[in-house]
């Protein structure tokens, strides 16, 4: 949990990064754009999705291996 939390902080501050601040049409100040409006910009799936997604076919790409494999890649017996 923690380490997905660090990813989403990560992420929107990147986020941030990029899009920059907004003005305000009526104060015509600058401000920080919110989390929401930085997801609402970047139509993108979270970080810790996709990073848990490629894991989860990782995990299966190492499965169909076969024993063989997996002993000359990895050095060990499973």
């Amino acid at each position: 949990m923690r380490e997905e939390h660090r990813l989403r902080l990560f992420g929107n501050r990147v986020l941030t990064r990029i899009f920059g601040p907004k003005r305000e049409e009526v104060t015509r100040e600058w401000r920080k754009l919110q989390n929401e409006e930085l997801n609402y910009l970047y139509s993108s799936p979270n970080i810790v999705r996709v990073i848990k997604s490629k894991r989860m076919i990782w995990a299966g790409n190492v499965e169909r291996m076969g024993e063989e494999s997996r002993i000359q890649i990895f050095g060990t017996e499973t």
